[in-house]
């Protein structure tokens, strides 16, 4: 059996499959291992500000971020830009909102239209904290 993965340098490396896979007739993957990847070096641009945090709460379920089932990876090293992903301190309180900047100011949306947008202003007790570069979500079962 071939190795699907070794750790080298207190990294975990993962092998990478050639092509891209058809979601129709099933192929044995192992047959067309093309190079390993480093999911440090694919994932994390600055590691001493990236940090790892799992979603609880179901605010952002529309941008695919699911409660329980979804882990961020979180850049505190990026300025927010426009309709970014972001982790806020709102009342001393965490959160995952989008970033909209807006005519009236900025605003934290949910991506649930349950939830209210936060505008964000002078005396309101809110910093960014970070930006969401990717997130890893569980497979649903249907």
């Amino acid at each position: 059996m071939k190795e699907v993965w070794r750790i080298n340098d207190s990294k975990i490396i993962l092998p990478v499959i050639a092509g891209s896979l058809p979601a129709g007739f099933p192929s044995p993957a192992a047959d067309y291992i093309e190079n390993s990847i480093d999911l440090n070096t694919l994932l994390i641009s600055n590691p001493t500000a990236t940090f790892f945090a799992q979603v609880h709460g179901d605010s952002m379920t529309g941008a695919f971020i699911h409660p329980t089932a979804t882990h961020l990876i979180i850049d505190r090293s990026l300025a927010p830009k426009h309709r970014d992903i972001v982790v806020a301190i709102v009342l001393g309180e965490f959160t995952v909102k989008r970033y909209l900047i807006l005519p009236q100011g900025v605003m934290l949306a949910a991506e649930n239209p349950k939830f209210k947008p936060i505008p964000i202003s002078e005396g309101i007790d809110a910093e960014i904290w970070g930006v969401v570069t990717y997130f890893i979500t569980e497979a649903q079962k249907v």
